[in-house]
């Protein structure tokens, strides 16, 4: 009854490998492959994508904050 037992579960192993086996095969047959298509000549664009403007922007808001804040601390004697 126990050689029974041994050969039931090297069957059902084996079975399950195979399975494995040809599940793997199947996915990996169905990848197409790296596809990479990059782009550099960007002509035209948006104005807002250009990471100049949000440097520019932020340098006028310090220089208005700090003008701001700078005009409001007057001490009186």
């Amino acid at each position: 009854m126990k050689n029974f037992q041994k050969t039931q579960t090297q069957i059902v192993r084996m079975s399950a490998m195979m399975l494995m086996v040809f599940m793997s095969s199947i996915a990996w047959a169905q990848d197409k492959g790296i596809d990479i298509d990059v782009n550099l000549d960007k002509k035209g664009g948006n104005w807002y994508s250009n990471p100049i403007v949000y440097v520019i922007g932020g340098a006028v808001f310090i220089l208005l904050l700090v003008a701001l804040l700078k005009g409001g601390n007057k001490s009186s004697s």
